[in-house]
């Protein structure tokens, strides 16, 4: 079954994971576009992609570059659908509460928008 990747808008049109995605070097911008094509495709991609554990139904896409590590978390849609709520580089062993936070306000705000 493909997917479908979508980044999160704003009501006034911003995408915040694109932003963060600009200001990746080069190198990284290529893995995560390979992540994302992994997923769309759905070729065995447990390594890159998997459920988040206490939240509110994000998962979480895993990107290395040279040493820094990525994360994107996102939700879904249906079932085909994906949609990238917040990306951050991650510093720590943990994952940022904010991030969590941040992630689920705008799976919340997605919704509300989309039942409208």
């Amino acid at each position: 079954m493909k997917r479908k990747i979508i980044l999160y808008e704003t009501e006034g049109g911003a995408s915040p994971v694109a932003k963060f995605a600009r200001k990746l070097n080069r190198g990284a911008q290529v893995r995560v576009a390979a992540a994302f094509e992994h997923i769309e495709m759905d070729t065995h991609a447990a390594h890159l992609f998997c459920k988040m554990v206490n939240t509110d139904g994000l998962w979480e896409i895993r990107i290395k570059h040279d040493r820094n590590i990525y994360r994107l978390l996102c939700f879904f849609d249906g079932k085909t659908v994906v949609m990238v709520a917040s990306g951050f580089q991650k510093k720590t062993q943990k994952t940022p509460w904010q991030e969590i936070k941040t992630a689920e306000a705008r799976m919340k705000d997605y919704f509300r928008r989309k039942n409208q």
